[in-house]
């Protein structure tokens, strides 16, 4: 793992100044600050870029397996937007488990992932190769929910393939078994999942703060 650009030091530095608040977004693709959730968008937020793929130029190349590169208790929030799905099951741990440690007591995480409970009916109808919509990348199908964007897989990109995949009932415990103190899990309008986990300091109006984002 390395840092691209501006360092973990420098920018806990620029939180000193500016009184900042630091905020993870692990996966970050080619992201643009106006694609993040409304809550993140304010300039009190400051955007740490991480993902695997040095293609997008993110400020931290690595894997949400492995975030040495990010000091134990040094963010305020982490935006992880189809992630977890891209590991193995068993690693998923391991993923909340780093999530948890570079977060402060006061930190949260806001997550979302494929919703398989519902892709599941797609299935069952034969379904699976109709699109459900349309994205940037083009038709999305049950079966790019299910196991990951055929077209960007078969144009190499085989960071796109999904490895695992979660109900409302699994990633509410994975996150409570990680140790997270309160989760809040809801179903989405985009056949996907959101979770809003917090840690012992959080404060409790986290939750309605994000409760539009969580609809």
């Amino acid at each position: 793992m390395q840092i691209q650009s501006q360092s973990i030091a420098e920018i806990k530095s620029s939180d000193t100044k500016g009184n900042n608040l630091q905020l993870l977004h692990v996966g970050c693709g080619q992201s643009r600050r106006e694609s993040l959730p409304h809550f993140f968008q304010s300039a009190q937020w400051n955007e740490i870029r991480l993902d695997i793929d040095p293609q997008v130029n993110p400020d931290i190349l690595g894997s949400i397996l492995d975030l040495s590169a990010v000091p134990d208790a040094s963010v305020d929030a982490i935006w992880s937007s189809h992630n977890l799905e891209h590991v193995n099951s068993f690693e998923v741990p391991i993923a909340l488990a780093e999530f948890r440690r570079v977060l402060k007591l006061r930190g949260f995480v806001l997550i979302t992932v494929p919703d398989l409970r519902v892709i599941t009916k797609y299935v069952a109808n034969n379904d699976l190769d109709q699109p459900l919509y349309q994205s940037a990348a083009g038709p999305i199908t049950a079966m790019d929910v299910m196991f990951g964007h055929q077209a960007s897989i078969a144009n190499g990109n085989h960071y796109m393939a999904h490895r695992t995949g979660f109900t409302s009932n699994l990633l509410g415990k994975v996150l409570l078994d990680a140790g997270f103190s309160e989760v809040r899990v809801h179903e989405g309008q985009r056949w996907d999942l959101w979770a809003l986990a917090t840690l012992p300091e959080t404060s409790s109006t986290i939750f309605q703060e994000l409760e539009s984002v969580l609809r």
